[in-house]
């Protein structure tokens, strides 16, 4: 909440009047026109700034206004830009006539100036002469442009690409794709010299070549991979264009589909943007570069040994020579990576490197297939190099990317790739947050191709689910996505059983995070019971079903009740609870899927998981009750779309409806199943129902509510819920109505029960308002079992009854269009 001097600014804010609101806006404007803001400009500014986002309506300023506020976005002085462009974001826009974009300089624009204007534009055809204007700087030589324009630019540019490509020509997309090519390939290769002491010689200060990041010289030319004490413009521009050269390769297409072009390609996508902000961000950590205006030298460039082609790619358009350029750099980056760095960030860079340079490498193959067979040898290398070591996890995934798109047309057996992919990666690093946001967005952005392409894909839900397990409130979202692509047949049994057992496996896999880090001579680890019986051999069998890789062991274990007495102390753990609040809506996840593929007999096997698990759950608070809330939803749900199921599954439904104690320890799913056998135990529901079932359901339920309307509860003990005793009675009275022997047995119920009642009290129902509900309950059904002709209609009435199409019917509507025609033509 504000406190009340901000409420009074505010409101006053709010209260200012369009004509004091218009001086105010002339003496800011007269304010600005001076060479020197001081104080005063900027307490205007704030003032604008709150009078502005006060309201709920957006203000247009003033043309002029708005032009010097905009311009006021470059001024030096970082508070004025911020101040600037947060009043801008405030207002309106200008009309794109009056807003003239070629004017804007390259080399004055920053991060705010280039949101303004990208959220602003009102449509592609006001950006594309700013857009041509930035390509036309980047055009000119450094000589011409001002001290690092080009590191300026290029970022713009590549957000104004990012957010509207359409607004570039062909003939943009040939200059920038030459410019590329000189700045990746033809970078210097001598590092800039070192300034020197008072007292150093003039050899000391000879600039010289760049090295590479093990501290050898580099005969290779520049990339981002290359070290020195400093940097020139163009090799920063390497820099720059490696960081956002995939973007540009995935840009380009919008233009080649709007425009023709000599270049055939095809147009593909590849998954997330270029990580330019984290690989500038290693090199600032391990180096203290200063780029400078030193011209690049072409001469000086040492061919490169792996880009050793004929002079002829001179002369190929200039979108294949950045391809083949492109190719060239990457595999150089490669190469570099198998140095070993001096520095520990340096190590960090080689990763993030290889990262853009293999998703680089793929996003060539998607644009030009004739190009697999060049990179597959390389990446192929790349992962036997690093296939071994976990540390480079996340560089594998990109690899994995690579034989998921182009493993087919390689001719590749990929079965070792998802071995480790979907084996080891979840098993040993489910505590790496980052490594398990990356590997889930690689799931869920092939979700489409991973159970064609791979097969064994859904047998690895037991290791998938140990990240959801470890890291639940982060990754909750990530399996709301995935979790339908792991239900299939072959394994909704089993994967009903493993989330329902998720809090267990959270359980244990913090068990085995300390059992690693606490020796067992550790006087911190013996208060433990838990701990000490995931480390005893007797229980080791019970922990290892829970970690197990794969899915096809068994569904469930026959020692559940054992294992959760072993893992009681954990049901108080936060991960633990966290993760038991987000089983309940990964279980309305699976229900939903699996009804739209699952045949009858597998629909009954998961009633009688639901059943049998309804007791066999880790007592977490709450958790049983939301578990048996959801299965109560989805049991109504499969026995109406399936009535039938109610018949088959009858013996096993009853057993449970007649087990007095589940009136009170599972009301909610112990109401739902009586309901069930109430409503579809019925020959219109299913021709085999049979006397004999109606009879021996009728027996099961009038002996359980008799049990608990009879006998007083039990010292501090619950009294049975009125909801269960109404729907006992609602379903008695169902079955009754369709097998008319047992008519009176129900009246003889409800007659005694009405005489019981008369008393104001009964010891079953310590609530007087409950009684009088229930007592209600069985009038109306006592009244209505005199007529079993019409307590039938009542209590099971036809489908056409239950849901009636009269508003199609024109036969039952045309008296009500009639009567209401009738009443609109007559006078009152």
């Amino acid at each position: 909440m504000f406190s009340h001097g901000s409420e009074s600014l505010i409101k006053q804010a709010r209260d200012i009047q369009e004509p004091e609101l218009q001086k105010f806006y002339s003496k800011l404007n007269k304010l600005l026109q001076s060479k020197d803001l001081g104080l005063e400009a900027v307490d205007s500014l704030q003032r604008l700034h709150l009078i502005l986002s006060a309201t709920k309506f957006t203000r247009k300023l003033p043309p002029e206004l708005h032009t010097r506020l905009f311009a006021l976005t470059s001024s030096p002085s970082e508070q004025l830009q911020i101040l600037s462009s947060a009043v801008l974001r405030e207002t309106l826009p200008l009309c794109d006539k009056e807003v003239n974009y070629t004017q804007i300089t390259p080399s004055l624009l920053n991060s705010h100036t280039a949101g303004l204007l990208l959220s602003q534009a009102s449509s592609t055809t006001a950006l594309s002469p700013f857009c041509a204007q930035l390509v036309r700087s980047l055009e000119s030589r450094h000589s011409e442009a001002p001290s690092h324009s080009h590191t300026h630019t290029l970022p713009i540019l590549n957000s104004v690409l990012t957010h509207s490509p359409e607004c570039l020509t062909e003939e943009h997309v040939s200059v920038l794709s030459k410019k590329l090519v000189d700045w990746l390939r033809y970078a210097s290769i001598t590092q800039v010299a070192s300034p020197g002491g008072f007292f150093s010689g003039s050899r000391s200060r000879q600039p010289g070549p760049i090295a590479e990041l093990d501290g050898t010289v580099s005969g290779d030319f520049f990339t981002v991979l290359c070290v020195g004490q400093g940097f020139t413009e163009d090799q920063w521009m390497n820099v720059y264009s490696f960081s956002t050269l995939r973007n540009w390769l995935l840009t380009y297409h919008s233009v080649s589909n709007c425009n023709t072009t000599g270049d055939t390609v095809i147009t593909c996508s590849v998954f997330s943007t270029s990580p330019a902000a984290r690989l500038q961000c290693s090199l600032s950590l391990s180096h203290s570069h200063s780029p400078s205006n030193d011209d690049r030298s072409v001469d000086g460039s040492v061919i490169s040994m792996v880009s050793a082609t004929s002079s002829s790619s001179r002369l190929l358009p200039p979108k294949e020579r950045l391809r083949e350029k492109s190719f060239q750099y990457c595999q150089r980056v490669i190469e570099q990576s198998d140095r070993k760095p001096q520095k520990r960030a340096d190590a960090e860079l080689q990763k993030a490197c290889l990262v853009e340079a293999v998703c680089i490498l793929d996003a060539l193959c998607l644009e030009d297939c004739s190009l697999v067979y060049r990179v597959f040898p390389c990446i192929k290398a790349l992962y036997g190099r690093l296939s071994s070591d976990l540390s480079y996890a996340r560089v594998l995934l990109p690899i994995a990317q690579f034989y998921l798109n182009h493993g087919e047309m390689a001719a590749v057996d990929c079965e070792a790739m998802w071995q480790l992919l979907f084996s080891r990666f979840p098993a040993e690093l489910f505590n790496d947050s980052l490594l398990a946001h990356e590997f889930l967005r690689f799931i869920r952005q092939n979700i489409q191709n991973l159970p064609l392409k791979v097969p064994q894909y859904t047998r690895f839900f037991p290791n998938l689910l140990k990240l959801l397990a470890w890291d639940s409130p982060a990754l909750v979202d990530d399996y709301v996505d995935l979790l339908p692509s792991m239900v299939t047949t072959g394994t909704a049994v089993e994967l009903l059983h493993t989330l329902l057992d998720l809090p267990c496996l959270s359980a244990t896999l913090v068990l085995q995070q300390r059992s690693v880090l606490l020796p067992i001579t550790d006087p911190s680890a013996r208060g433990l019971q838990a701990l000490d019986a995931f480390r005893n051999p007797n229980f080791r069998g019970l922990f290892l079903f829970l970690l197990r890789g794969e899915a096809g062991s068994g569904d469930t274990i026959d020692r559940l009740s054992m294992l959760h007495e072993l893992l009681a102390e954990s049901a108080d753990w936060p991960r633990v609870v966290q993760c038991a609040q987000t089983v309940p809506v990964l279980l309305h996840i699976f229900f939903n899927t699996v009804i739209k593929l699952a045949d009858e007999k597998l629909l009954a096997q998961l009633i009688l998981v639901q059943l049998e698990r309804s007791s066999l759950l880790l007592k977490v608070p709450n958790y049983m009750s939301e578990i048996h809330r959801v299965f109560s939803y989805h049991l109504l749900k499969l026995c109406k779309l399936h009535p039938s199921l109610v018949v088959d599954q009858s013996h096993d439904l009853l057993e449970f409806a007649g087990t007095t104690s589940n009136v009170y320890n599972k009301e909610e799913l112990y109401t739902h199943v009586v309901w069930v056998l109430g409503e579809y135990l019925s020959l219109s529901c299913d021709c085999r129902c049979s006397v004999r079932h109606i009879t021996s359901c009728f027996e099961a339920l009038e002996a359980v509510l008799f049990e608990i309307t009879s006998s007083a509860s039990p010292p501090g003990g619950i009294c049975p819920n009125p909801r269960v005793v109404t729907t006992l009675m609602s379903a008695l009275a169902k079955l009754a109505s369709r097998s008319h022997d047992l008519i009176p047995r129900v009246s003889l119920f409800l007659s005694k029960l009405r005489t019981s009642s008369r008393g104001g009290s009964v010891s079953w129902c310590s609530d007087e308002d409950d009684l009088v509900a229930i007592v209600t309950r069985g009038e109306e059904l006592w009244s209505l079992l005199k007529t079993p002709g019409v307590a039938q209609s009542v209590l099971t009435p036809p489908a056409h009854v239950t849901k009636p199409q009269w508003h199609r019917d024109t036969n039952v509507a045309a008296p009500l269009q009639l009567r209401t025609l009738t009443r609109l033509t007559q006078p009152q």
